[in-house]
């Protein structure tokens, strides 16, 4: 009996011993920076693997073994296994995208390379267009760069960031019971020279990402390192000045630091200066320990504005006022964030490391805003200020530990996290001209803690790559009235199962079905007054679909997903009450295409369609108000390390429903946007320009009931802010 079982292991063993000893490597750039995410193919075998979040990969070879190398963005790097003993150091080279070199890699989800083409073809210039990065989102200024951007994503009128979960470096971007709407996003302490690539994913379907995530996620990752200093100086129309600073303090094999600044003026197109100002710093350092690596990195930003807000279209018809005129012209507020970061990886051994996070962030906001001008108060204006200073402590840790399954490799990933948000004096008050306060409609303290924990095991079997996973939440939300003197709290937890399915068929077409379950919190007002009697709103979706390089030079995405939402329940922080919406279902289809036509010259189309309705309405009274039925961008991109290059990209989105019956319409709009310079040596001159031909475009619009001072009613109508008209900015930087 043991002469067979020893018999039997040795059976087992002999496929596993056929394929050689692992060979161990980390893959970094020119500047010794880790690069997640590449591919590492044994070209004599036909295995492969990628390597991890600090650059680490080990691969079943023998001796005299063919290994090609590739990340998008660098040059492929082919190597000869000489030695299984010694780990080996991969250093790729920068270098102009090149589709052909770019395989749909099994076990990898490809979807994640379309960002990383878009941002090496045509590089983001400005805070507004960091978001329209990821394919299928569209975005609105309601305060021409003050506010943060209203975002759309199939079918979706997020808002600003209700159902789209965003982050930076890992650091939360949403606000949790913000004083102007559940899951305020403000990117703008970002710098967008900073970027490195986005991480990016549509639909629930990620373990780590938790609250926010039903329609997608963003995680935004910034440089660890500069390859050099540089100085940008940027001007344009409307008194518009922009200059960057980035200087590299530190490029070392074992660590690097920089100090970025940037500052921002603008008066903007209206009639009433915008008066818009705003300043940037941002420093990071990074310091290799051995095999761990340690960062630190900390960001400050402080924005002034004055805007025109939301003015209705029958106050222009009857020369009131002008596109670029205002019905209240003091609106506008201030706002500011500080944020520190502390990022720990420790290495277990070669198959095991655990990554740390430790965040704490201050964040002031102040707005002013009139969106029925007259309706509520005819002497004094129906003006708000919406206020709050909070504070944010997260922690959060995941475990990675990859072992072989027989003979095919396995990911397991565990990870938890804890974030308190205290927010002192969330208010909503009634004012005159940013100066008088008539009311006081809501002020208190809100204490909001979400505590979670996750599971995600990788499996990847030949061809196919099966991740199921789980993810529990569990919040806490305390909110003290000052004006109703009471503390009112309540709890509540969360399980959120997902499933994704990879199957490549070959280097050049992947399938994928993706499902799972996701949710949105309910501002923590609104939970301790029991205005909703649905905590923690679920989502369900799916994606169907597949990515195919036709041609060596093109690369193509199509899915079919859908989503049904149990309520979109959002507090409305404009007005200070609850709106329920019913369940909501959306279906709808994707499209994302490349093709590089020559070395430099590059072509890109998103074309998005969802069909949104309420389930429980009746049919007719069904519409999602503001949700985008048709979105589409698209462009041509000319990329070179040296001279010219440029850009024309266009954005589109047909016309929608503004309320439930679509007896108010939402107007469509086609914006065309060039840029072009010159690279010379350490030069690098051009201009950038918005709205190519001056289109009249609305940019965001909601159907509102309002009353102007000299009307005998109100009137419900279509409400906007006009969209930039024709904006050339020229800039000049130098490298050293």
């Amino acid at each position: 009996m043991k002469i067979r079982s020893i018999f039997l292991l040795v059976l087992v063993s002999l496929p596993m011993l056929s394929l050689g000893q692992k060979l161990s490597g980390v893959v970094t750039d020119e500047r010794f920076q880790s690069l997640p995410g590449a591919y590492v193919m044994n070209l004599t075998k036909g295995t492969h693997a990628h390597t991890d979040l600090v650059g680490r990969f080990e691969l079943q070879v023998t001796t005299e073994d063919t290994l090609s190398v590739s990340y998008v963005g660098f040059k492929t790097q082919q190597l000869l296994v000489t030695n299984l003993k010694q780990p080996v150091k991969i250093r790729l080279v920068e270098h102009i995208v090149e589709l052909s070199e770019l395989t749909v890699t099994p076990g990898h989800d490809a979807i994640q390379t379309l960002t990383k083409i878009d941002l090496n073809t045509t590089p983001v210039t400005s805070s507004q267009q960091v978001l329209r990065t990821v394919p299928g989102l569209m975005i609105g200024q309601h305060a021409g760069g003050g506010k943060a951007e209203q975002i759309f994503l199939r079918g979706f009128d997020i808002d600003h960031g209700t159902d789209f979960n965003m982050s930076v470096d890992g650091m939360p971007v949403n606000m949790v019971s913000h004083a102007h709407g559940q899951g305020y996003s403000d990117l703008h302490f970002l710098i967008p020279e900073l970027i490195q690539d986005i991480d990016f994913g549509k639909g629930p379907y990620t373990a780590s990402k938790g609250n926010f995530t039903t329609a997608g996620y963003a995680d935004i990752r910034t440089k660890s390192s500069l390859k050099s200093s540089s100085i940008q100086v940027e001007g344009g129309q409307f008194n518009t000045l922009r200059t960057v600073g980035l200087f590299n303090l530190l490029n070392e094999e074992d660590q690097s630091a920089y100090l970025t600044t940037a500052y921002n003026l603008s008066d903007g197109p209206f009639e009433s200066s915008q008066n818009f100002s705003r300043i940037n710093l941002m420093g990071k350092y990074n310091k290799r320990l051995g095999n761990d690596h340690v960062s630190i990195q900390f960001s400050h930003f402080t924005s002034r504005w004055t805007a025109s807000g939301q003015i209705p279209q029958r106050a222009i018809d009857s020369g009131l006022i002008g596109r670029f005129g205002a019905i209240d012209d003091t609106e506008g507020g201030h706002t500011s964030r500080s944020n520190m970061k502390l990022d720990y990886v420790k290495t277990i051994d070669d198959r095991t490391f655990i990554s740390n996070e430790l965040y704490y962030g201050v964040y002031d906001f102040e707005l002013y805003s009139n969106f029925t001008f007259f309706l509520d108060d005819p002497e004094n204006g129906d003006q708000i200020r919406q206020k709050e200073n909070r504070q944010i402590l997260m922690a959060r840790s995941e475990w990675n530990h990859s072992f072989d399954l027989g003979s095919h490799e396995s990911l397991l990933k565990v990870g938890g996290s804890i974030r308190n948000d205290a927010v002192n004096d969330n208010e909503l008050s009634h004012t005159a001209n940013r100066v008088t306060t008539l009311e006081q409609i809501q002020l208190g303290d809100v204490h909001e803690t979400n505590l979670s924990a996750y599971v995600q095991w990788d499996i990847e079997l030949g061809r196919w790559l099966l991740s199921p996973s789980v993810r529990y939440d569990q919040f806490r939300f305390n909110y003290d009235d000052a004006l109703a003197q009471t503390q009112l709290h309540a709890s509540e937890g969360i399980a959120s199962p997902k499933f994704n399915l990879l199957y490549n068929h070959s280097e050049r077409l992947q399938l994928y079905l993706k499902s799972g379950f996701g949710f949105h919190s309910n501002d923590a007002r609104a939970i301790a007054h029991s205005d909703t009697d649905v905590i923690l709103p679920r989502a369900f979706g799916y994606d169907l679909g597949f990515i195919l390089k036709p041609t060596q030079q093109s690369f193509l995405n199509v899915a079919f997903w859908s989503l049904k939402l149990q309520q979109e329940l959002v507090y409305v922080g404009d007005a200070g009450i609850v709106e329920r919406g019913g369940q909501t279902h959306r279906v709808g289809v994707d499209l994302s295409y490349r093709y590089q036509v020559t070395p430099w010259l590059f072509l890109n189309q998103d074309v998005n369609y969802t069909h949104a309705r309420q389930i429980d309405a009746l049919e007719g009274q069904n519409y999602v108000p503001l949700a985008p039925g048709l979105t589409a961008s698209g462009g041509i991109g000319i990329s070179r390390a040296t001279g010219f290059y440029g850009g024309l990209r266009y954005r589109y989105m047909a016309d929608r429903p503004a309320n439930e019956d679509h007896s108010i319409v939402a107007d469509g709009y086609t914006v065309v946007d060039l840029n072009m310079g010159y690279k010379f040596k350490n030069y690098n001159f051009g201009v950038n320009v918005e709205n190519l031909f001056n289109t009249d475009w609305n940019e965001t619009q909601f159907a509102t009931e309002s009353r102007l001072q000299d009307e005998p009613a109100s009137v419900e109508e279509i409400h906007f802010t006009p969209g930039t008209p024709f904006s050339l900015r020229a800039f000049f930087k130098v490298n050293f």
